[in-house]
């Protein structure tokens, strides 16, 4: 159903019927209109949005992907773009602005408002990936010492510009945060009792310097709709709401994808219109690095060249072995990895990381060794302790696999390394190496090759 409703839109547009096309998009969802509008060639995207009603268009503006927003911005005249950041959140605007370059962010600021550019330019100084640059300003603020009356009062006079209204918050001299309220709350008291009565004292909140990724695991973990934001000396300078966590966790999500996947994390930009050269530029890193290394295994097959002279057959089981060695390592790094992500593992559970695994890899590994012993007992008959030499290979090479995808990662974050990187494509490679030289020490000692 929406893909006909997109056709018909563009025929309206093709055919340049521009008061009905007006007309159709002015009672769309915003969201839909921003994406019929991310779909669009970047000449036509400027007359469509021009079309927009001025309410809608903010609205629409806000949920453009950020590439959409750039080339609409690029279109539009300074005042066009003030404007704009004016009638904007301030954390789109700030998200906004953070994608142009310095002399065009000065040239718009210029023609906004001194509490607007302010406030802009202080959100614009907080560290990329942190609390401070995803929050926004547009909470609900109330005093301790209003009675429930008053409260609704202010928030009924107030309430139109903010991001929430469910959740207020509760603030003390110098905006110290003190507690929180909910409108549900407000709704069922009585006029008289005051707020300060009403309010949890006991609030979760998060610092401007606290990583977005941490912000969005509180929201998450506690069932918040919005989390306040608060400086070093426990000032509220804004929040942050679980829309913001949603972006934050598909941003994150996606960048981790991509890294197991040994590709560069790329922009906003989709698949289909990014460049060909952009394309092979983020992937042909990593695929150098993994190459390099997997010449260490070929110079371990060289080293035991004489062993595959005295019995070819034992070739024949290396892909057997290196394929389930990194499928193993990948399982755990995959877990260790999402585990950390959920902040559900910390650096200081390496050690029980380590019994867990080893105790998975000994109970897969024995299971599968079992199998494969008796399948090679049953295709070559006599052939028992080369049978005995693969199978206890595979245990091993499953214990240190395991072992290696599960350690690597939590190591990787207590360096302050991005753990997505020990994923499948470098724990397959470093497994590899070692379950060769584990194969051909084990067959060095049963079978004298």
């Amino acid at each position: 159903m929406k893909k006909m409703m997109n056709n018909e839109l563009m025929e309206l547009l093709e055919s340049k019927c521009f008061p009905q096309l007006k007309k159709r998009l002015d009672g769309m969802n915003p969201v839909d209109a921003a994406a019929f509008l991310d779909q669009l060639p970047e000449e036509k995207r400027p007359l469509v949005f021009r079309l927009l009603d001025k309410d809608l268009a903010t609205d629409v503006f806000a949920q453009l992907a950020p590439e959409a927003g750039r080339t609409l911005v690029d279109s539009f005249s300074d005042g066009e773009a003030a404007q704009m950041v004016e009638e904007l959140a301030v954390d789109d605007a700030v998200d906004l602005l953070g994608e142009l370059p310095a002399n065009v962010v000065k040239r718009i600021l210029q023609g906004t408002s001194p509490q607007t550019r302010e406030l802009v330019n202080r959100y614009l100084c907080y560290p990329d990936g942190t609390a401070g640059s995803i929050m926004t300003a547009e909470f609900t603020e109330l005093s301790a010492r209003m009675t429930v009356a008053q409260a609704i009062a202010h928030i009924r006079s107030t309430g139109q510009d903010k991001e929430t209204i469910y959740t207020c918050y509760v603030t003390g001299p110098c905006r110290v945060l003190e507690g929180v309220v909910s409108v549900r709350e407000l709704l069922l008291a009585r006029d008289e009792q005051l707020v300060e009565a009403l309010m949890d004292r006991q609030v979760i909140r998060a610092v401007t310097t606290d990583g977005q990724e941490e912000v969005a695991q509180l929201l998450s973990r506690y069932d918040l709709l919005s989390l306040p934001v608060v400086d070093r000396e426990n000032r509220l300078v804004g929040i942050v709401t679980v829309d913001d966590a949603v972006e934050v966790l598909e941003q994150e999500a996606t960048e981790d994808f991509e890294k197991m996947a040994a590709m560069a994390p790329s922009d906003d930009r989709p698949y289909l219109r990014t460049g060909v050269v952009t394309l092979a530029r983020r992937r042909i890193v990593w695929l150098l690095v993994l190459m390099i290394s997997g010449m260490v295994t070929g110079s371990i097959l060289a080293k035991y060249e004489a062993a595959f002279a005295a019995m070819p057959l034992l070739v024949t089981f290396i892909p057997m072995l290196t394929d389930t060695g990194g499928n193993a390592g990948s399982q755990s790094s995959t877990l260790v990895i999402r585990g950390m992500t959920l902040g559900e593992i910390r650096p200081r559970d390496l050690l029980a990381v380590l019994w867990k695994e080893t105790r998975v890899s000994l109970l897969v590994g024995v299971v599968l060794a079992a199998v494969n012993y008796l399948r090679l007992v049953i295709t070559y008959p006599g052939q028992e302790m080369m049978a005995l030499t693969v199978s206890l290979s595979l245990v091993v090479t499953v214990l240190m696999a395991k072992t290696i995808g599960g350690v690597l990662p939590i190591v990787a974050r207590s360096l302050r390394i991005d753990p997505a990187i020990m994923a499948a494509p470098l724990i397959t490679t470093i497994v590899d190496a070692v379950s060769l030289v584990v194969y051909f020490s084990i067959a060095h000692h049963l079978l004298g090759v």
